[in-house]
């Protein structure tokens, strides 16, 4: 066991502090933020299971299927692109509100070692992206017929 001494109200600020930058940096808000400044961000995206097959589902309203790339290699699949702003930027232009965001994004998903990735597919249609992810035929459950003996 470790003892460790405690500060009192020394420990007290620090953690006071450490709160009201969580909070302020949380309090802000996208509509606060400095255009100038790059935003990160990661489309959202809805991972199910099939007996057939795994589905990822990624938002990804406003962008080209020009903009995305999705790679696999080992058991990682990728998914990576730029989002692009589309309005024209005016000198005299001033937002009152900022909230939709632009810029480079990446995702990583640990594939399943059953997925058979020759057969990995992608549809994007109306801003949502759908790869579809075939399990090997080994690993999809059968029925088994009893016969009458």
């Amino acid at each position: 066991m470790t003892i460790v001494r405690w500060r009192g109200l020394n420990d007290l600020e620090a953690l006071r502090k450490e709160m009201d930058q969580v909070f302020s940096s949380f309090m802000q808000g996208p509509s606060e933020a400095n255009e100038e400044t790059s935003t990160s961000w990661f489309p959202m995206v809805d991972i199910y299971e099939t007996d057939e097959q795994y589905v990822i589902k990624a938002e990804l309203a406003g962008m080209n299927k020009e903009d995305v790339k999705i790679n696999i290699s080992e058991n990682n699949l990728t998914l990576k692109g730029e989002k692009k702003e589309t309005e024209i930027k005016e000198s005299n232009t001033r937002f009152h509100r900022r909230e939709r965001v632009y810029g480079n994004f990446q995702r990583t998903f640990s594939l399943p070692y059953h997925v058979d990735p020759q057969k990995v597919s992608a549809e994007y249609k109306d801003g949502l992206l759908s790869i579809i992810l075939p399990k090997k035929e080994e690993v999809k459950p059968k029925e088994i017929q009893i016969s009458v003996g």
